[in-house]
C-alpha cells in the first residue's frame, strides 16, 4: 500500500506542476486563463488551503477583467507568487510563447 500511495501522490503532484506551468500558455486568452485558475481553485479546496482558495477566487475575477489588457509574463498564478509579478518564462515554453510576450 505504501508504494501505491507514493505513486498516486507523485502522479497528483505532477498534474499540479503541469497546471501551474500551463498557466503561461493561457495568460492572454480569457476563457483558458480563467479555466486554469478554476482548476487551481479546485486544487486549493482539495488541499484544504484556504489562502489558495481565496487567492484563486480573486484571480478568477481578475482573469476575466484583465486577460486581454495586461498580465505579468511568466506568472504561474499560484498564491505563492505576487499576482503583479513577472517571472522568467521557462526555457521549454519560450519558443511557444515568443509571439505573445
Amino acid at each position: 500500500m505504501q508504494q501505491q500511495l507514493k505513486e498516486v501522490f507523485r502522479s497528483e503532484m505532477q498534474k499540479t506542476i503541469h497546471l501551474y506551468k500551463k498557466m503561461n500558455w493561457t495568460l492572454h486568452f480569457i476563457i483558458p486563463h480563467t479555466k486554469s485558475h478554476w482548476w487551481m481553485l479546485k486544487v486549493g479546496f482539495r488541499k484544504g488551503n484556504f489562502k489558495e482558495v481565496f487567492g484563486q477566487v480573486t484571480r478568477i475575477i481578475a482573469s476575466i477583467l484583465f486577460s486581454k489588457i495586461w498580465v505579468p509574463s511568466g506568472n504561474t498564478g499560484g498564491t505563492d507568487v505576487n499576482p503583479f509579478k513577472s517571472i522568467p518564462i521557462p526555457d521549454d515554453l519560450k519558443f511557444f510563447l515568443k509571439k505573445k510576450t
